[in-house]
């Protein structure tokens, strides 16, 4: 059927005589670009290192980053990876824009999203057991509202700082709705101690914070999850298995308060910065009415969290 789709758009796209319009002809020729598109992203993203830039891209979303860095981030030569992008880019799965003298590149939403509706509403024409998880509601098929709480895991490398903030600030913040967890990919033995005596000093209690490796939170024995955020780059940009259960998920990178210079009082100012900035997301977070948004809806509110400013003052 593909075939003949195909054939038949070929031969109308050749002729050159005036034709009445004819709906059929038009919805075949419709559908035939369809088809077109959706085969040109498959077969782009059927190569290895095509698809894993496109899930690195989608894993730094709304971020953009230079060629530079997701060369380093996946080991691939800089003279491929252009060929690669360029790629993704002519099959509507990229998007690139310039920012002064370089050249950044981000997941094109609408593309993804055009080649995930032909999949989902005309492939698998729609079938609800497919489809519902994208739209519905978090709260679907669990206890009444009043008692769900939400869980929710901030994921950093090391575990140790940014994360620690992330945990601390929404359990104070907003305990009552949330259970709140942070883990590392690479997680450090001990918690920095500069970063302890910053929630320390915000009244927040540290005596259940300890470092925990990525591990924990993906066996059968834990908790299923019902928001994943990762707050520091080098976490988003490694591959980690598919959480059970669906859960929305957001990149809220800042920069890493441990690796700062300068004098004590300077070092001191980008642990207090990271806190300050990482509050201001989770306010905008805790403030969310999640029991009314669907799936869709949430996942753009927390994109939009992301764009807050990374330099505040606590």
């Amino acid at each position: 059927m593909l075939s003949l789709l195909l054939n038949t758009w070929g031969r109308s796209g050749r002729s050159n005589k005036p034709r009445e319009a004819c709906p059929s002809l038009t919805f075949v020729y419709s559908r035939n670009m369809e088809s077109r598109g959706i085969i040109l992203q498959l077969t782009t993203l059927g190569h290895p290192q095509r698809l894993a830039i496109f899930r690195l891209l989608m894993r730094r979303t709304p971020d953009a980053l230079s060629a530079g860095e997701i060369a380093a981030a996946l080991s691939i030569k800089p003279s491929t990876l252009s060929s690669y992008l360029g790629a993704l880019t002519r099959a509507r799965l990229v998007a690139q824009r310039r920012k002064g003298t370089s050249l950044l590149y981000n997941v094109n939403l609408e593309g993804a999203q055009t080649m995930i509706d032909t999949l989902f509403l005309d492939c698998c024409r729609g079938r609800p057991d497919l489809c519902l998880p994208l739209t519905s509601s978090l709260l679907d098929g669990a206890a009444p509202k009043s008692a769900k709480k939400f869980n929710v895991l901030f994921i950093c490398a090391g575990n140790s700082a940014r994360s620690i903030f992330a945990e601390s600030i929404l359990r104070t913040e907003a305990g009552d709705r949330f259970e709140v967890f942070s883990a590392g990919t690479r997680p450090f033995s001990e918690l920095n101690p500069v970063a302890l005596s910053v929630l320390r000093d915000k009244g927040h209690d540290v005596s259940l914070l300890r470092a925990k490796n990525l591990i924990e939170f993906q066996g059968p024995e834990a908790p299923v999850l019902d928001f994943v955020f990762t707050v520091c780059d080098r976490a988003a940009n490694e591959e980690c298995p598919a959480w059970t259960g669906q859960p929305i998920s957001a990149h809220w990178g800042m920069p890493d308060p441990v690796k700062a210079d300068g004098t004590e009082a300077q070092k001191s100012l980008a642990f207090q910065q990271a806190y300050g900035a990482l509050r201001n997301r989770i306010l905008a977070f805790a403030a969310l009415p999640l029991e009314s948004l669907d799936r869709i809806s949430l996942q753009k509110a927390v994109d939009r969290i992301a764009q807050i400013e990374t330099g505040a003052d606590a």
